[in-house]
């Protein structure tokens, strides 16, 4: 049981410092980006990607090789460094279903959780 809390703990810190080059979690202007991502679906999330909304492409997914099997939580700071606090979201899952979800304000939340249905 540690050894799958230490991994996700090691993931979380890991995907906030490879994704978005810094372990602070308050950006300049004090808001806190971190958002817990909740798989709750009952398949396991292969890919996440979190994007300025005003931006028209989607950034390099955020997962990379981890996944986030269902019933598993993790924590990302989705400060890009852009002052934005809307972004579109993006996760793939192993049964090849795709959800994105547009516009949610990540200086307003702390979880976003998916779920089955």
């Amino acid at each position: 049981m540690f050894k799958a809390f230490a991994r996700r703990a090691v993931l979380a810190a890991a995907v906030s410092a490879v994704a978005f080059g810094t372990m602070a979690f308050q950006s300049n202007d004090g808001e806190d980006r971190r958002v817990v991502i909740i798989n709750a679906t009952g398949v396991t999330m292969t890919h996440f990607y979190a994007s300025n909304s005003g931006r028209n492409d989607w950034e390099e997914d955020i997962l990379g090789q981890d996944v986030l099997p269902s019933g598993d939580r993790v924590r990302i700071n989705i400060d890009d460094g852009s002052g934005a606090c809307i972004y579109d979201f993006k996760a793939r899952f192993s049964d090849g279903d795709e959800l994105i979800r547009y516009r949610i304000n990540v200086c307003e939340i702390s979880e976003y959780r998916y779920t089955a249905g």
